[in-house]
């Protein structure tokens, strides 16, 4: 037996929920944008024409743990009866780099701290009065951003969007039975769904565009995360061109992955329509929404932070939970 805790996915699933990952996942983006020596390499390890390997790293000076997360996404497995999502977390200790605890999480704190990243953008950039949202997928990071919405704005009206009809029928019947007070629909036409919300969420692994800036209106925000590599993309160039504020979580990854990078690669966009980051708005250090009109962008690539702080919070609720 190893001599530091081995955590499987059912107790972590058991121990921990979104609500608990919202503050520390916030704190952690503060964190990352405003500690001077701040580390979050990242890597992406396409596996044939399978999937992909995301290894991810992270370290804040003067905490006590660092992190190496692998975490796998393989798409073909739900046709073979598998789970999509594999992989783990392993924590450190940064003084000595013997290892504290691996939570072999099955992909499940990955998909949480996104979903609470998702929380943090909303609260911190859409309106206060935000009652209607639409999100653009069906899988699993889809149905937790229609639930991390609820947690932060007052939704009244949420729509659910699938290249497949069928599929987004059936989650937004699954979402219907939780978040109380809200209407639940899915939606055929995702151009008018997106000209009456107030909240766009992507949440897919889109190659092409899915979003385009000729769908938006002044007051929206939109949160796009599903395009975390360099063949994803969900928002067009119009769309960071017609924003008034675009915020990503880390500016070195969002020129390496995703719609930002896509953008400047085609020169749809420059290097400098980034107005900041996310961690450096929570801080007072770059403003966020700035008037009702504004069009905000959040485009979140994942960082190790988040996955730092969801695993020193889902360790303290394990550790609690066993003692």
């Amino acid at each position: 037996m190893p001599d530091f805790p081995l955590y499987t996915a059912d107790r972590i699933r058991a121990a921990v929920d979104l609500a608990d990952l919202v503050e520390p996942v916030a704190d952690a983006f503060t964190a990352f944008s405003t500690t001077e020596g701040a580390r979050a390499p990242a890597m992406v390890l396409p596996v044939a024409d399978c999937g992909d390997s995301h290894v991810k790293d992270a370290h804040l000076p003067g905490g006590r743990h660092f992190l190496v997360k692998i975490a796998n996404w393989f798409p073909g497995n739900r046709a073979r009866g598998l789970p999509e999502g594999g992989g783990l977390v392993a924590l450190f200790d940064a003084s000595t780099g013997a290892v504290t605890a691996v939570l072999e999480d099955e992909h499940y704190l990955s998909d949480l701290r996104t979903a609470a990243a998702g929380a943090v953008c909303a609260r911190a950039l859409s309106r206060p009065d935000a009652s209607r949202a639409i999100v653009f997928g069906t899988g699993r990071q889809a149905e937790l951003q229609a639930r991390a919405l609820t947690l932060v704005r007052p939704v009244r009206q949420l729509s659910v969007w699938g290249r497949d009809h069928r599929r987004a029928a059936v989650l937004a019947g699954r979402l219907g039975r939780d978040p109380p007070h809200v209407d639940i629909t899915a939606a055929a036409d995702p151009e008018r769904a997106v000209r009456h919300c107030d909240i766009v969420v992507t949440a897919t692994a889109s190659p092409a565009p899915i979003l385009f800036g000729s769908w938006l209106r002044p007051g929206q925000h939109i949160t796009a995360l599903g395009a975390d590599d360099p063949a994803k993309r969900e928002l067009d160039g119009a769309c960071l061109r017609r924003a008034t504020r675009v915020i990503v979580d880390s500016r070195e990854l969002a020129l390496r992955y995703g719609d930002v990078h896509a953008a400047v690669a085609r020169q749809e966009v420059t290097e400098d329509r980034v107005d900041g980051e996310i961690g450096d708005v929570l801080a007072g250090r770059v403003p966020g929404r700035r008037t009702a009109d504004d069009i905000t962008v959040a485009k979140l690539v994942g960082i190790g932070p988040q996955d730092l702080a969801a695993a020193r919070t889902a360790l303290a609720l394990l550790t609690g939970a066993s003692g």
